[in-house]
């Protein structure tokens, strides 16, 4: 699988997308095929102001509940609202309808990783 070169992923498998100081967060590839299939997500609160590597909210899957770490720092601007209804977006298109939440951002991300830095991460981790 080839990872958009215009994100930014964290060792935590959520990816970032930037655009001016809004940014798009979902999970990775990796992280909803370890999940499996998902069949509801708990999004955080509009307004909610996060930390880089806060928790976040919740994806249930078939298999377990995983908690979703905000890669940088922000207050929610918007969540996919899309996700209550359709959760399986996640699997379908992790990289685009399945994103999770916006952030207004207010500060740097935590040691966020280009494509090969994180592709490289995940061999390293024996993942691929």
């Amino acid at each position: 699988m080839a990872y958009p070169k215009e994100f930014r992923y964290s060792r935590t498998h959520e990816w970032v997308k930037m655009d001016g100081d809004v940014a798009t967060i979902g999970i990775t590839q990796f992280a909803q095929e370890q999940l499996g299939d998902v069949v509801f997500v708990e999004a955080p609160a509009v307004g909610k102001k996060l930390g880089a590597g806060d928790s976040s909210g919740n994806i249930e899957s078939v298999k377990a509940v995983s908690e979703i770490f905000a890669p940088i720092a922000g207050e929610v601007v918007e969540v996919n609202a899309e996700l209550q209804a359709h959760p399986e977006l996640i699997n379908q298109d992790p990289h685009g309808r399945g994103w999770l939440m916006r952030l207004k951002v207010a500060g740097a991300g935590e040691e966020l990783l280009d494509a090969a830095a994180y592709e490289a991460f995940l061999a390293e981790e024996g993942a691929h």
